[in-house]
């Protein structure tokens, strides 16, 4: 009689949902993060030193420095999120370690946020939903708190991927017209039922949108991709979301044009420094001029679940001698 085969080593660096981690206990050799305390670059050089698989979330940098001290049994690094941003993808694969990620699970989340928040700065809800706690309301009156109407208005969409085109169908059912800027077009039957007009050129589209949504991952080419120069190009009565990554826009310029009044306001989830947050960008949503919320994107139950699930079904087949189903490759970033 044979022995069974080893289970693999798999180390968590953050607390995950009770289910998948019980599940995870159950397939792998599972070393958990308990008490949720984010890893150290010594504990992460520690984790891939001991790990056969690496389990990391967005907010831990997996650089070539950490994946240099990888020990030799490191073979996967299963991030739990979509973005890989935070790992250096060809240090690993030219290393023999594979990368994968979980696409598509977060979508619908994610562009229900986006969405909101269009909402909230349009009409002024995080300003509003503080003034009778403070009881500061006197009352009903025809010139309070007005914001702005969203149907009929302009919205442009950095980044038409699964998030983009999932809130193009949200915005597309308030009454706001559709405009994209994407690599490349999307495809003509999705183009035809959104409605959407296509701009090869960003900052044409950006002078002549209501509002600018970036739903377009974080890559060394959208670094600051809407720069102080362009965020100049939008009318002073726009405003720009941002559920995809701080790093895409350059935050001073954004502030100091919202204090100046030349943009209308902004609503961010994400920010360049995160978990710190720009003093200005927190003065000016105590003004009421900007929402900010802390990354809750993605921060559904049933999203978290799913990702983690998808984390298991990489790993069970990457262990079992198949592709993985959702390996990151460098050409695809």
């Amino acid at each position: 009689m044979t022995n069974p085969r080893k289970k693999p080593i798999v180390v968590v660096t953050r607390k995950l949902p009770d289910a998948i981690e019980t599940r995870m206990r159950e397939l792998f050799d599972t070393r958990l993060n308990t008490d949720d305390r984010p890893m150290s670059s010594s504990d992460l050089v520690a984790a891939v030193q001991s790990a056969d698989v690496l389990v990391p979330t967005i907010t831990d940098e997996i650089d070539s420095s950490i994946l240099a001290q990888a020990g030799p049994n490191l073979r996967l690094v299963a991030n739990f999120g979509n973005g890989v941003d935070n790992i250096d993808v060809q240090a690993a694969l030219s290393r023999g370690i594979t990368v994968t990620n979980t696409p598509g699970v977060l979508t619908e989340d994610t562009a229900d946020m986006t969405m909101a928040l269009i909402l909230a700065v349009s009409r002024r809800l995080a300003e509003g939903s503080r003034i009778l706690p403070e009881d500061e309301w006197a009352g009903w009156s025809p010139t309070w708190m007005l914001g702005r109407r969203i149907t009929g208005k302009r919205l442009g969409i950095v980044g038409m991927g699964r998030i983009g085109q999932a809130l193009a169908r949200r915005a597309k059912s308030f009454g706001l017209s559709i405009h994209y800027h994407n690599r490349r077009h999307v495809e003509a039957k999705v183009e035809e039922e959104l409605e959407a007009t296509y701009w090869d050129s960003l900052d044409q589209m950006l002078a002549r949108m209501d509002i600018v949504s970036v739903n377009c991952p974080h890559t060394p080419a959208t670094y600051h991709l809407l720069s102080a120069r362009r965020l100049k190009l939008m009318r002073p009565s726009a405003i720009v979301v941002n559920t995809a990554r701080g790093e895409i826009i350059d935050e001073n310029a954004l502030a100091r044009m919202i204090e100046a009044g030349e943009l209308s306001g902004a609503g961010l989830d994400v920010f360049e420094h995160e978990p710190a947050v720009n003093p200005r960008l927190i003065k000016l949503a105590r003004a009421g001029r900007v929402v900010l919320l802390p990354h809750l994107g993605s921060a559904t139950e049933e999203g978290r679940m799913d990702m983690g699930e998808k984390v298991i079904v990489n790993i069970k087949t990457f262990m079992d001698g198949h592709r993985p189903p959702d390996r990151v490759l460098p050409s695809m970033l």
